[in-house]
């Protein structure tokens, strides 16, 4: 309930996008091979991201 109001961090903000990247790119490899891929190489590139901000702080 406290919680309700808090902003989230960068960090947070960019695990929870890896994290739809990576359910999307599941659902897409069934049907999509290229777009899962695709996808694949975006959340590689967000967790990328997300290294780079854990070695700054």
């Amino acid at each position: 309930m406290f919680g309700l109001f808090k902003r989230k961090s960068e960090k947070e903000k960019l695990l929870d996008l890896y994290n739809k990247k990576k359910e999307q790119a599941f659902h897409l490899s069934k049907t999509n091979r290229k777009e899962s891929d695709k996808l694949e190489k975006e959340a590689n590139d967000i967790l990328i991201k997300v290294d780079e901000i854990e070695k700054n702080s």
